[in-house]
């Protein structure tokens, strides 16, 4: 049985690298995968699949109404994938994951998604939020904070290093507007203790 499996993780532990690798496994054993990533994140052009080691895969861009059904049974038995794999996760809609349940419970695809749990300001995304509470199976993603203690929080910053309170929840940025801290640290930099 196909499961939706929801890999999670703060800034820089690594879960755009993660999934690449679990695509090129699919891919070296001949089987075929399909890729998705948010329209939104374009660090390295539209489309595109990026890690900060380098390496990167075409994909196919989803918006906020992209129906990411395309996969439907009669296609999949002409044509198997062996899996779906969705980056940026964390700008998925609700219905999207949804979706993604569909295409893993009635199509039987198993569906991998990698995205952030939290924002900046401590609060779920609305596509982690739903992958939260459908997922088969939840995947906690290491990274470290500057202490060495496990990162969980996303803190963003301005061009001097400061704490961002407010703002958009979507922002696109890299080492220089985020930085992974653990939650005691997260909480000290944005003052939001008490």
């Amino acid at each position: 049985m196909a499961k939706l499996y929801f890999y999670y993780a703060s800034m820089n532990a690594g879960k755009s690298t993660t999934l690449l690798q679990a695509d090129f496994n699919y891919r070296e054993r001949g089987m075929r995968t399909l890729l998705f990533t948010a329209g939104a994140h374009d660090r390295g052009g539209k489309g595109v699949i990026d890690s900060r080691l380098g390496i990167q895969a075409a994909a196919i861009p989803f918006e906020g109404d992209t129906d990411l059904r395309i996969v439907t049974e009669e296609e999949h038995f002409r044509s198997p994938l062996a899996c779906v794999l969705v980056d940026e996760a964390q700008f998925l809609s609700a219905a999207q994951v949804r979706q993604l349940a569909h295409i893993a419970d009635e199509v039987g695809i198993p569906v991998l998604c990698y995205g952030l749990r939290t924002d900046f300001q401590g609060r779920l995304f609305p596509g982690s939020a739903e992958l939260l509470a459908l997922a088969d199976s939840l995947i906690e993603i290491k990274s470290v904070c500057e202490c060495g203690r496990k990162a969980t929080m996303n803190l963003r910053v301005d061009a001097e290093g400061n704490a961002v309170r407010q703002g958009a929840q979507k922002e696109i940025g890299g080492n220089e507007r985020y930085v992974a801290l653990c939650r005691r640290h997260f909480m000290q930099r944005t003052g939001a203790i008490g």
